[in-house]
């Protein structure tokens, strides 16, 4: 009986050693597989992770590209600076802080204030890094570098930053740089943009930031204590080719614009509040200069002071009733007032509803219907000449009641009005021509009345252009009716000066006027500056010669309730304008000036188109001299 259960254990003993084999060898079997996959079959790619992990990648910077204007001198660049940031939790307030704070000279109140700041960062916070001071002396960050191992906690980087040597000078129309936010970083994902990267927000450096913002490079090296003592056997047998990916500097943009033009208008306009001044090339539509006012700083809302700096002067930007964030020459449309008769007068000798010397009787004003539309004097006997030196509504309001206001709008359009320029350098306005459809679905319950028009022939009403769509009407009646492409870039170039792309001036329309016509309207033009009776005679300079209309534009502001109307008077002041070309007899440039709410044309927007005028007449002569200079010193060196 023992025997059988002797024997009965023994076999399931076996049994079992037998499933404990097999268990075995199939576990074997298994790892010998997996380590086939890994040895065999997924061998680069954990010798390529391996390898990851002693070889790294360092992202070499690349550099913005520079913008230059027409004369070479640089407008916008990069300049180092140096930033100071501590992680609160390594850094000892009562022994490492007196250090630093010798090392950084700071004053008193900064001492106290950055020391407060620091003591903030609690919790998470306090294991970050948190950005104590931009753009310190190179002397301050070398000290700082010189003595780190005292320093635990504190971290001084080198960075670049966007530099505007001329301050506001052309602020709305270069722009300025912002940091990148998440919805960038998803829109642009394969431009290479990264947390913390600057990009144009406005203006050239917005419009061209695929040309300026260059690519960075890379370059490989072997990481670890152990692979940095055995630096050359690593690199040689880790590091594969290509080694390194240098950067690829941006794009320089030279512009059309010249600086120093610039610099005469904001000296001509000092002494108004607002406005704006636009000057174009007639024989190529090239910008020459646009100055919007009040404008603001690049540099300091770019970032080089700080967050802080860029918060507190958007915040004082925003509180502005005078909107110095708006470009006024581009994304803000206006009545043009008596700058639109030109065109009106167009429109009518082409209809043939008048003659240049068919005559109206001004008495002040003109009755219509129920209405007495007022004229700025008592002008008696006028023809189109006079009706234009002397700025006669009269003479206008007769025609305006014999002409469609659609055709009044028409030449408007053939001027290039009611349509978007396309120089994309900023939001950009329309303008308005208004038809007598729009008329109608605007008033859906009175309809279009015949009051409109005589409003439309004068400027006024629902009529409104932009400075810059002024500027290159006014440059079409100068060149004999052709209507340029705004253009702002002149070339695109490397840093070195190889010109990339050069961009030629772009017709956008020929205007089929006879220019017997256009003559008459370039004559009376002139009369307004020159003959004694014109409404820019009085402030018109020896030696500029110019033509042009001045404008007195009606603003209709609406006084909100319960503020004080002494408090807004400024605003309800009518537009100051004066549109216009020189040298009258062969023209060059074209310039419209507007002073938001100064008044009289005559009286306020004269004097600072005179004055810029004679400004770049001095230029234009010394720019003639340097390059006759020059061209004699190259022959010297030839011969």
């Amino acid at each position: 009986m023992r025997l059988l259960v002797q024997k009965s254990d023994v076999g399931e003993f076996r049994r079992r050693y037998r499933w404990m084999v097999l268990s075995v060898l199939i576990a074997f079997l298994g790892l010998t597989a997996r380590l086939a996959q890994l040895q065999i079959f997924e061998r680069d790619i954990h010798r390529a992770q391996a390898r990851r992990n002693i070889v790294g990648t360092v992202t070499l910077a690349t550099t913005r590209g520079v913008i230059r204007d027409r004369e070479g001198r640089v407008l916008a660049a990069n300049r180092p600076s140096y930033d100071v940031y501590v992680v609160p939790e390594k850094l000892d307030l009562d022994e490492t802080w007196p250090r630093l704070a010798q090392l950084m000279n700071l004053s008193a109140g900064e001492d106290a204030q950055y020391k407060e700041k620091i003591k903030k960062q609690t919790g998470k916070l306090s294991s970050q890094q948190i950005l104590l001071k931009v753009d310190v002396a190179r002397e301050v960050f070398a000290a700082l570098k010189t003595h780190k191992d005292e320093l635990p906690g504190v971290i001084a980087t080198p960075s670049a930053v966007r530099y505007y040597p001329y301050g506001d000078l052309a602020g709305h129309l270069l722009g300025y740089m912002r940091e990148t936010n998440q919805d960038d970083l998803a829109r642009w994902e394969d431009r290479g943009y990264r947390p913390g990267d600057r990009l144009g927000a406005i203006g050239v450096e917005q419009r061209w930031e695929g040309y300026l913002k260059g690519q960075r490079g890379w370059q490989k090296q072997v990481m670890g204590r152990r692979a940095k003592k055995n630096i050359e056997q690593f690199e040689a047998k880790y590091l594969e080719d290509p080694r390194r990916l240098e950067p690829v500097p941006g794009r320089d943009l030279s512009l059309t614009i010249d600086i120093e033009l610039e610099r005469s208008i904001e000296r001509a306009m000092r002494g108004q509040l607002a406005g704006a001044v636009v000057v174009v090339d007639v024989r190529t539509g090239r910008l020459l200069a646009a100055l919007s006012k009040p404008g603001f700083d690049p540099n300091v809302i770019s970032g080089s002071m700080g967050k802080e700096a860029i918060g507190d002067a958007f915040a004082r930007l925003y509180k502005d009733p005078l909107k110095p964030l708006l470009d006024k020459t581009i994304s803000a449309a206006y009545p043009p007032g008596s700058t639109y008769k030109p065109f009106s007068a167009l429109a009518a000798l082409d209809e043939q509803l008048i003659t240049p010397k068919s005559e109206v009787d001004c008495r002040g004003g003109y009755e219509f219907g129920r209405r007495f539309f007022r004229c700025t004097g008592v002008h008696r006997q006028v023809n189109l000449y006079d009706a234009i030196v002397q700025s006669c509504n009269t003479y206008f309001y007769a025609l305006g009641e014999l002409i469609h206001i659609d055709r009044l709008s028409g030449i408007g359009m053939d001027f290039g009005f009611g349509v978007k320029t396309g120089i994309g350098v900023n939001p950009e306005a329309r303008g308005r021509m208004p038809t007598r459809a729009w008329y109608a679905r605007r008033y859906k319950g009175e309809g279009f009345r015949g009051g409109f028009t005589l409003l439309s022939a004068i400027g006024q009403g629902a009529t409104t252009v932009t400075v810059l769509q002024l500027t290159l009407a006014y440059a079409a009646l100068a060149n004999g009716g052709t209507l340029y492409q705004p253009q702002v870039v002149r070339s695109i170039e490397t840093s070195d000066g190889t010109v990339v792309q050069d961009f030629p001036p772009r017709v956008r329309k020929i205007i089929e006027i006879p220019s017997e016509r256009l003559q008459l309207i370039r004559d009376a033009l002139h009369g307004v500056v020159m003959d004694k009776k014109g409404t820019a005679h009085k402030e018109a300079l020896d030696g500029v010669d110019m033509a042009g209309k001045t404008g007195t534009a009606q603003v209709s502001h609406v006084t909100p309730k319960g503020v004080d109307p002494q408090k807004v008077w400024y605003f309800n002041r009518d537009h100051a304008w004066f549109s216009g070309f020189a040298p009258a007899e062969s023209p060059e440039i074209a310039i419209v000036v507007l002073i938001e709410h100064g008044g009289g044309g005559g009286k306020n927007a004269v004097p600072v188109a005179m004055r810029v005028v004679r400004d770049w007449q001095d230029l234009r002569g010394e720019h003639k001299a340097a390059e006759e200079t020059s061209e004699r010193r190259t022959r010297e060196q030839q011969l």
